[in-house]
């Protein structure tokens, strides 16, 4: 369906917004027409998530003019913004966990029947209707606990209709799903854009913007840079204008001298989970675990470094085996493991950026068994400096941090005690397309000063791009060796959907 170009059905010119001395947005524009999807692009501290919190209502501007059907508006509430039309459906929703389906829904507008009693009937009815016109199978009456990311944000879509939102919000809504959530997540999208309703879209996902959405604005340091048709734009454009440069590498391979074998792992199997996991990663090698979600990358990475158990098999580190289920072994051994969700398990989100970073080298810091700060600043500093970690301070709060520098930090932790093997389980997940590149060039300068690296990726650019091998699983057993010159998209993605019988 083409938009309406003349009529807006949300525009903002000139938008600025300032906390204090730090300017968050500089003059940002934006305009969502009815009948399409508009894409907001941009690195982290672009401005992005300022702008949806502005419409939304959470912030108000500073200066700037904000117009809904073409006539101003201020909202200085978020209720005022639902009531106007505008539903934020944001990343990880926020539901009720013990209240049904229907019941989160229609929270705080239950409709009465007679006597002043809720009439849960009808609640229920438009609920079963909702999630027809939305094309999903979903229980009205079972909790919301338990429900996967990807049905909590359909509830949050379900809530915004039956409040006749005409500008849905999505940011980042793609991060936490699995492929088949992002077809369902798009397929719901499209049918909504095609009602006439306003769509815009966040991500850092290139093929996504690319498959889903019919324009592209791209903001960088908080200002608004360019706006362009899908069809008239490309991936290097866009990532021109939102880093400032021309980024041709943003996989910066360097080669490397590939040494002994430091990790060595012989028939590692776990019933159910993976099965005779057979693989080596030398001194100055990447090596890529590639495969689709529920292949079992994530789980043979765990199990090598001790967290998760397995029942046969075994892990070398430089010729010492290791125990099986003992992470404190393997740290000492010299395996560090940066797991793929930083935020829940790599962080200490309410603890300082230096606490993180000193977290695995705490024993070495300790005097008549106490740490002291000045030691604790003094060792973060030379990791925060080394891996340019952006925060306003180290005694700041991890959690404050954006993405991409919790993963620094993070890094940060593991590197400072001097690991032999750093197993990095989705190295770049949420952070920015410069971002990115710093930390492919990290990882490609830790594997020339002779660290092996085992990396679990999804994103195939990022395998392919990277790694001198390519190890693929299917279904908890590795279907494929590839080596760098050999691999292509064709080959990873063969054995990542064949049995090993089909591969031979």
């Amino acid at each position: 369906m083409q938009s309406n170009v003349a009529t807006p059905v949300l525009e903002l010119r000139g938008v600025s917004k300032s906390f204090g001395a730090v300017i968050a947005l500089r003059n940002a524009d934006l305009a969502l027409h009815a009948g399409s999807i508009h894409a907001v692009v941009g690195e982290n501290g672009a401005g992005k998530s300022t702008l949806v919190k502005i419409m939304a209502g959470l912030y108000q501007r500073d200066t700037g003019t904000f117009e809904l059907d073409g006539k101003p508006v201020d909202f200085r509430t978020t209720a005022e913004a639902k009531a106007a039309g505008i539903a934020v459906i944001y990343q990880e929703p926020t539901l009720f966990p013990d209240l049904s389906v229907t019941e989160n829904v229609f929270m705080g507008r239950q409709p009465v029947g007679r006597f002043g009693r809720i009439d849960r009937t009808a609640m229920r009815a438009e609920v079963v209707e909702l999630m027809a016109r939305l094309g999903v199978r979903m229980d009205p009456d079972r909790p919301a606990e338990g429900l996967s990311i990807a049905d909590q944000q359909i509830i949050e879509i379900a809530k915004a209709i039956s409040l006749d939102a005409r500008v849905l919000i999505m940011d980042e809504p793609t991060a936490a799903l699995s492929g088949v959530e992002v077809e369902r997540l798009f397929a719901v999208a499209r049918s909504l854009r095609d009602e006439g309703r306003a769509l815009m879209f966040i991500s850092h996902r290139f093929d996504e913007v690319f498959a889903l959405c019919d324009t592209v604005t791209v903001m960088r340091d908080g200002s608004y840079i360019s706006t362009d048709a899908i069809a008239g734009t490309s991936v290097p454009e866009i990532v021109r204008r939102m880093v400032g440069r021309d980024v041709n590498e943003l996989f910066p391979k360097q080669a490397a001298e590939i040494g002994r074998p430091l990790l060595q792992v012989t028939d590692l199997t776990m019933p159910g989970v993976f099965h005779d996991i057979t693989f080596e990663v030398k001194s100055g090698e990447i090596v890529a675990l590639a495969g689709l979600v529920g292949a079992g990358r994530s789980e043979v990475a765990r199990a090598v470094f001790g967290v998760d158990p397995y029942e046969s098999g075994s892990v070398v580190l430089d010729g010492r085996k290791l125990p099986a289920n003992n992470p404190s072994a393997a740290m000492k051994a010299g395996i560090a493991l940066v797991p793929e969700d930083r935020r829940k398990q790599g962080l200490v989100i309410d603890a300082t950026v230096a606490t993180n970073i000193t977290d695995a080298i705490r024993g070495t810091l300790t005097r008549f068994g106490l740490v002291t700060t000045r030691r604790e600043l003094t060792a973060a500093q030379v990791w925060a400096g080394k891996l340019e970690v952006k925060t306003a301070a180290l005694d700041a709060v991890a959690g404050t941090l954006s993405g991409g520098n919790q993963q620094k930090v993070v890094l940060a932790k593991w590197l400072a005690a001097n690991p032999k093997v750093l197993i990095i389980d989705e190295p770049t997940r949420g952070i920015d397309v410069g971002t990115k590149a710093e930390v492919h060039r990290m990882m490609s300068e830790l594997a020339g000063m002779g660290l092996a690296i085992l990396m679990i990726s999804s994103e195939l650019p990022e395998v392919l791009g990277m790694a001198d091998r390519v190890l693929v699983m299917h279904e908890g057993r590795i279907t494929a060796d590839i080596p760098r010159a050999e691999a292509n998209p064709e080959s990873v993605m063969f054995a990542a959907t064949h049995s090993p019988k089909e591969v031979a």
